[in-house]
């Protein structure tokens, strides 16, 4: 507070006349005045660099507080008066061999920072005595140093053999400056495209003996480099497992996360699934105690335990209730939990979580209600043995006539209607009684769908799907491919019934939109029907795949991938950090007579798409001949077609 008054804008003038004063000033406190003065106002954005001389001239002043802020002065002005800042370069020198290890320290860290040829160029020699002081605060600021100058010239520091000075410090007795020196191998590996930070197990070992006396920082990054040890023999990956899981007590959550990712790492190379399972169950209580933290750090570690238990499903399979929304929780907080929640879930605590998501999907925030509905009818997809509570539980939630709880209960409907066909059309009715409510384009995709593959038990399908077509031409392509399958599946059903929309429908669809997806699919459908409506029949009435939620699982690569970023913001993005970092090198488990070859149990690809279901794309064009559409071939307008079409369905 007492430096509150040095934050008033000064004239140029009057501060070198009071930097330049002749008067005594023997503890130099005049002058540490006015360079606070000098701070402040550079600190405040004012141009203070008119006095870079002066500032200068009291480098020679053997005072380390007077010291820290003209070094200071010159990191912030040395870019834009490079000549002026060589100037400094003899202090610089002297500085570095000062017999202050503090001062030492302070000139190797200020020279680092600044981006001017002759000042880098002076830096080599004191720089490799200093990673050779015997201060261990003198090494460690030389170890981070290497680092920045790395960023300004690489070559300069590969030549001059800073790299291997660096991994001399690995095995130094002081833990501070081993987990500086691994910081800056890390950074420099991670920008450089021919130096490789690879560790063996004795180096390893002296790593992870040393995280005992390292500060949080310094532990995460020792257990970040660590990741560079590939496992050779059995019992490697175990041993380095065991001296790392008291990490996973640390109070510090990026300590914690970096330790699960490592271990995460290690049980690729492990062939004991005793020793797995045991590794496991200790994953969950770190990571539950990270969940009664603040909502960022709760996010973060939602975002990575779904990845993990995608991987490993036995990491908190116990723990479900941990994830059940509170009141207070932020609305991205709680829909991370949902999601957590739906993975868990099994038939042992299904009944839990239904009655969890009932109780969400009557909240007033509307986010939070979509995703609770839609996890509502996921249940009933994911296990059969909850599918008529969870039913019942939609059929309740349609009664209350929220218009957004309707479009979201009535879209998983259709799932569920595709994973078990023939068992719930008993509730087509009720859907039919809120067609009126549906302004979304996924709700009505579904609900057109739903009156499509049933319109022969629903007696008016024909009126309600020209209902929909009354507007076909505004709606969004995916309704308008929705409205042309169901049409044609109308008309191949019941013909008598779809005649007089199958002809006006092909003829929107094919002369009067532009989406080339939906045109093509229209043409598709014309030729099928006007020249062998029987293969129509066979191929749009075809058995569907039944869906699962399997295909929620991420791919397996990207997965593998993402395990190995833990703690880092590819594992919150769920995406491979080359795809937002420029530059960034790609992980990936690196070949060992110990990897685990089964990395990925239980994990199955997808069902193949119906190419002309509603999810059909242009993609699938190349299974037809080249040139499906003769135009001059029918007139889509005709009767004739329509006829043709009755004598042979």
């Amino acid at each position: 507070m007492s430096d509150a008054k040095y934050f008033q804008r000064g004239k140029i003038q009057e501060l070198r006349t009071e930097l330049n004063s002749e008067k005594k000033d023997k503890q130099h406190s005049k002058k540490k005045i006015v360079l606070k003065k000098i701070v402040a106002n550079m600190t405040m954005g004012n141009d203070m660099s008119p006095l870079f001389p002066d500032v200068i001239n009291c480098m020679r002043i053997p005072v380390l507080e007077i010291k820290k802020m003209v070094y200071l002065y010159l990191i912030n002005y040395s870019r834009t008066k490079p000549d002026m800042a060589e100037m400094a370069i003899p202090t610089f020198i002297k500085d570095a061999e000062d017999h202050n290890p503090l001062i030492r320290a302070l000139s190797i860290r200020t020279m680092s920072y600044i981006n001017v040829d002759k000042i880098v160029d002076a830096l080599v020699d004191p720089l490799r005595h200093c990673l050779r002081d015997r201060d261990p605060y003198v090494r460690k600021t030389a170890a981070i140093a290497v680092a920045k100058l790395y960023m300004h010239d690489k070559v300069l520091v590969e030549s001059e053999g800073f790299i291997d000075l660096l991994r001399n410090l690995l095995i130094d007795g002081n833990p501070t400056v081993v987990a500086n020196a691994v910081a800056a191998l890390t950074e420099i590996s991670e920008r450089s495209e021919n130096i490789l930070l690879k560790l063996n197990l004795a180096i390893s070992i002296k790593l992870v003996t040393a995280l005992n006396e390292c500060s949080e920082w310094g532990q995460t990054y020792i257990l970040e480099a660590l990741m560079s040890f590939v496992p050779q023999e059995i019992g490697d990956a175990e041993t380095l497992c065991e001296r790392i899981t008291p990490r996973l007590q640390h109070a510090n959550s990026s300590v914690v996360l970096t330790a699960v990712k490592l271990i995460m790492y290690f049980i690729n190379y492990m062939t004991k699934e005793e020793d797995i399972t045991n590794l496991c169950k200790k994953l969950s209580p770190p990571l539950v105690t990270l969940l009664s933290s603040g909502p960022e750090v709760q996010y973060v570690a939602l975002r990575n335990i779904l990845l993990i238990i995608q991987r490993r499903p036995d990491v908190l399979r116990n723990d479900i209730k941990v994830f059940f929304c509170k009141y207070n929780d932020p609305i991205y907080v709680k829909l991370a939990k949902l999601e957590i929640m739906f993975r868990l879930a099994n038939a042992d605590n299904v009944d839990q979580v239904l009655s969890e998501l009932k109780e969400y999907a009557t909240e007033v925030d509307v986010d939070f209600v979509r995703k609770a509905v839609r996890s509502i009818g996921r249940l009933a997809v994911k296990i059969e043995s909850t599918a008529d509570r969870c039913i019942a539980a939609l059929l309740d939630l349609i009664q209350t006539k929220v218009n957004y709880v309707v479009q979201e209960a009535i879209v998983v409907i259709k799932d569920i209607f595709r994973k078990y066909p023939n068992q719930y059309e008993s509730i087509i009715g009720t859907l039919c009684e809120n067609l009126d409510n549906l302004d979304e384009p996924e709700a009505k995709s579904a609900m057109i769908w739903i009156i499509g593959q049933y319109s022969d038990r629903i007696e008016n399908s024909d009126e309600l799907l020209d209902d929909f077509l009354f507007t076909f031409l505004e709606e969004p392509v995916e309704v308008q491919l929705s409205l042309l399958t169901a049409t044609v599946k109308l008309f191949i059903k019941r013909p008598t019934a779809g005649q007089a929309l199958v002809p006006k429908v092909l003829k929107w669809a094919t002369e009067n939109v532009d989406n080339p997806d939906l045109r093509d699919r229209g043409y598709i459908y014309w030729r099928l029907l006007s020249t062998d409506p029987v293969a129509a029949k066979a191929v749009v009435l075809s058995d569907k795949p039944r869906i699962s939620t399997e295909s929620d699982n991420m791919e397996p690569i990207l997965l593998e991938e993402l395990l190995l970023h833990i703690s880092s913001l590819a594992s919150i993005y769920h995406k491979s950090p080359q795809t937002f970092i420029h530059h960034s090198k790609a992980r990936a488990l690196i070949p060992s007579a110990v990897l685990n070859r089964n990395r990925f149990p239980g994990q199955r690809q997808p069902p193949p798409k119906n190419m002309l279901d509603d999810d059909f794309t242009t993609g699938n064009l190349a299974n037809f001949e080249s040139n499906p559409y003769n135009v001059d071939a029918v007139n889509i307008g005709s009767d004739g077609l329509v006829e043709n079409l009755l004598l042979d369905i």
